[in-house]
């Protein structure tokens, strides 16, 4: 779990500094990494949290 926290936290990290990047430089190849940074780490996030509510919900005979 701490890993998901390390990475969620980088990611953010990354895209904030893509932003500011482009702030600065007016290039949007920046905008469009962090863009695509930040739709590729939401759908990751969207499906540990679907597979963390699968295993809550599931009744997987053991």
């Amino acid at each position: 779990m701490w890993l998901l926290r390390l990475l969620a936290v980088l990611t953010m990290i990354s895209v904030a500094a893509g932003v500011v990047v482009f702030l600065f430089t007016r290039d949007a190849r920046y905008l469009q990494i962090s863009w695509r940074l930040f739709r590729y780490a939401l759908i990751v996030a969207l499906l540990v949290f679907a597979l963390m509510i699968l295993e809550r919900v599931a009744i997987i005979p053991v």
